[in-house]
Formats: C-alpha cells, sequence, structure tokens
C-alpha cells in the first residue's frame, strides 16, 4: 500500500523534536516490518512543510533551511518516498468537503485515491484517509 503523507504527518516524521515523531516513526518502521512501506509526498505537502518549518520558531529553520531537510529526507528514503504529480483542479474536490478547512484535505485524499494511495494524517475525521495509530 503506498501513503500519502499529508502536512502533519511529514511534519511530524522530518523534525525528531515534533511530539508526534514517536507516533509517526513507529508506524513507519511497523510498515517496513512487514515490508508494505510506501511513502508519498506532493508539492502540496513538501510546500507545507518548509512553510511549517520555517515559520515555527522552536524548530528554528529559515525557508532553505527546511527546503533542504526534506531533500535530505527524501534523498535517504528513495526507495520509500515517491512524488505524486498533482494535476487536480478543483472540480475534483469530493463532495464530503463543506467547509473551508476541508478544502485542501479533501484535494489530499482525492489525490492520494487517484493514484492508488491512501491520505495518512495525524488529524481525524477526514473521510478514506488512514488514522496514524497512537
Amino acid at each position: 500500500m503506498k501513503y500519502l503523507l499529508d502536512v502533519s504527518a511529514l511534519v511530524a516524521f522530518g523534525i525528531v523534536d515534533h511530539e508526534f515523531h514517536p507516533r509517526v516513526a513507529d508506524w513507519i518502521d511497523g510498515l517496513a516490518s512487514r515490508n508494505a512501506l510506501g511513502l508519498a509526498t506532493c508539492s502540496i505537502t513538501e510546500l507545507g512543510f518548509v512553510r511549517v518549518v520555517a515559520q515555527t520558531p522552536q524548530y528554528g529553520f529559515t525557508v532553505p533551511e527546511a527546503r533542504d531537510l526534506l531533500m535530505q529526507i527524501k534523498s535517504s528514503h528513495p526507495d520509500t518516498i515517491s512524488f505524486i504529480p498533482d494535476n487536480h483542479d478543483i472540480a475534483h474536490i469530493p463532495i464530503w468537503v463543506k467547509y473551508p478547512k476541508q478544502v485542501t484535505d479533501g484535494h489530499l485524499a482525492q489525490l492520494a485515491k487517484a493514484n492508488g494511495a491512501v491520505l495518512a494524517t495525524l488529524d481525524r475525521g477526514i473521510p478514506r484517509a488512514l488514522l496514524i495509530p497512537e
């Protein structure tokens, strides 16, 4: 199975000091131990990673440093992390999206589905997404 990491999961995976890093790392280790590891990013999740990491003072990264960190993460897992190109416009937003806070989640869930993946997240309530277990 391939899992498209949302921004929160990607940040938790990439930042060792993040409160949910152990949760995400344990889940990924479990997938790897079952040879079921297939992670993905896309433009939205990568841009979101850089934005969050660079604007969170306790992480202490500039935009170029956050970009470099993400590039390092991806290059250290070349067989594990793939990139899903995003060619979905607004017509692909699922019908369950009713509120502004759901727009990106809906987009990512639909992008994952269209590419044979499942959206992996730390956020509850996203239809057909995998809530990374505690």
